[in-house]
């Protein structure tokens, strides 16, 4: 592809282009889905081609092929071309591109036990044992499993990206990815339903670890002792626990997607939405001197893992909120122009035929210093969320409501008995104000968060350590 690639941004760049970049993209994916015990589809698909992006006069213009020959690749340059070069009649504000130092360098995920190494039926087998094992679980409760689906999906991703300023790299990332939708039922106390997903960046060896069978025989359980013996939920002003799974989805939700570069500019407002942050948003305080939210791409094994982005620019942790105050957006080379700072490698595309935009990758909040006991025994009476079963926010990233399914109530320091569904509204300022303690503990989940029109899902983590809320407002 080497030659395809320079053939794109030379092209372009004798048709007048100012900036021309080029990336080639395969993705080889492997799923396999079981539904109520009985495997569903078995899918092998294979996803390659090359895009093309050109700056004209103030204007990107952005074509691909899944074509792969000189004629192909010329005409998707020529079409970058001609888009760009109408755009910029009717541009008010020019676009341009910063001008952040590019790797040239080679980055590959090796695999300690490869995906081609593991048939479809091994797959299959695993994810029966694990429903297996689940129904039994449940059955020995008086609780059925009524539906139940669930999902490995293993996919390598090739890239190589090259510009006109100087960008040549070349990443090979396997990742491999686990979810779970199961609903639990009782027909004298109703259903919960329990959702989530797994991943991670290598090979079979991360599916390993994981130990599905038992994971979902436990998830099993848990869903049926919640319908079997959890009680009303408090509400009103208390002290709140918060489980990292939940921690995580905050941070990605509430700090994540409001400090993107593109939506904070107004970019994101017909398809994503919009942000409570403007531009002049850096420094302002949105919560207690505990909280510090970071996005860092480079974490060894993490789903959302990369070491440059999409243009070529090398990946950082940026620290998104510092001791309580917004310290950095995540951004691209387009908006850090815009900004008048650096990119932070934010530049992420699904796929070949998608443009890079700016996205998260692994966001969380750091670790702090208590223990989850030391965290527990200073509540004289609240609660405690593990996970939660439903969540959701506003479009500008403020308002926000979660409710809990597992979660139990605190009394004197200690966890007492279950209780269903507390309901958590409040606004992102609000929570992050009321963080009076930070977990020493670091826990990750995988997610695919989307944005964009055409859509790109991509592969993220959100995670954090519990941490501790005081005089929050729960419903229920």
């Amino acid at each position: 592809m080497e030659d395809l690639i320079e053939l794109a941004v030379n092209y372009a760049e004798s048709l007048g282009a100012k900036y021309a970049e080029a990336r080639f993209q395969r993705d080889i994916q492997e799923t396999v889905i079981l539904k109520n015990g009985f495997p569903e589809a078995a899918v092998l698909e294979e996803k390659k081609g090359i895009s093309v992006r050109v700056l004209v006069d103030g204007a990107l213009g952005f074509a691909s092929t899944d074509g792969l020959t000189r004629r192909d690749v010329k005409a998707a340059s020529s079409r970058a071309f001609k888009m760009a070069r109408a755009s910029a009649r009717i541009m008010h504000e020019k676009v341009s591109m910063d001008d952040s130092s590019l790797g040239n360098v080679k980055v590959e995920v090796k695999q300690r036990i490869g995906f081609d190494s593991i048939d479809i039926e091994s797959r299959t087998s695993l994810l029966k044992e694990a429903y297996k094992r689940a129904v039994e679980e449940a059955t020995e409760r008086n609780v059925k499993v009524p539906a139940c689906s669930m999902t490995i999906d293993t996919w390598m991703t090739e890239k190589l990206v090259a510009s006109s300023d100087g960008a040549y790299v070349y990443s090979l990332i396997p990742r491999a990815a686990f979810s779970m939708l199961m609903t639990a039922f009782h027909p004298q106390k109703g259903s919960v339903q329990r959702f989530f997903d797994l991943g991670g960046s290598g090979g079979w060896e991360i599916v390993e670890r994981w130990r599905l069978p038992s994971l979902i025989e436990k998830e099993a359980e848990t869903l049926s002792e919640i319908l079997l013996s959890a009680g009303k939920s408090p509400s009103g002003k208390t002290d709140v626990i918060l489980g990292p799974e939940l921690v995580g989805l905050i941070c990605h939700e509430s700090s994540g997607h409001p400090g993107e570069a593109d939506r904070i500019l107004g970019r994101e407002a017909a398809q994503a939405g919009e942000t409570y942050l403007n531009r002049d948003s850096i420094g302002l305080r949105v919560g207690s001197r505990l909280v510090n939210v970071v996005d860092d791409p480079t974490l060894d094994g993490s789903f959302g893992f990369y070491l440059y982005d999409d243009e070529g620019v090398k990946a950082r942790k940026r620290t998104l909120i510092k001791e309580g105050v917004i310290n950095e957006f995540l951004h691209n080379r387009e908006t850090a122009s815009v900004f008048g700072v650096k990119s932070n490698g934010s530049a992420r595309a699904s796929a070949f035929d998608r443009e890079p935009i700016v996205r998260m990758a692994n966001t969380y909040l750091e670790p702090g210093d208590y223990s989850v006991e030391e965290l527990l025994e200073d509540v004289k009476e609240g609660v405690y969320i593990r996970n939660f079963m439903e969540w959701n926010i506003d479009d500008r990233r403020f308002n926000q409501r979660y409710v809990g399914l597992e979660a139990y109530r605190i009394l004197n320091g200690e966890i007492k008995e279950r209780i269903r569904n507390p309901v958590l509204e409040v606004t992102t300022t609000g929570l992050w104000s009321s963080v009076d303690a930070v977990g020493r503990d670091l826990e990750f989940q995988a997610a695919y968060c989307g944005k964009g029109d055409p859509l790109q899902g991509i592969p993220v983590w959100t995670g954090g350590p519990h941490v501790r809320l005081r005089e929050v407002i729960l419903g229920g």
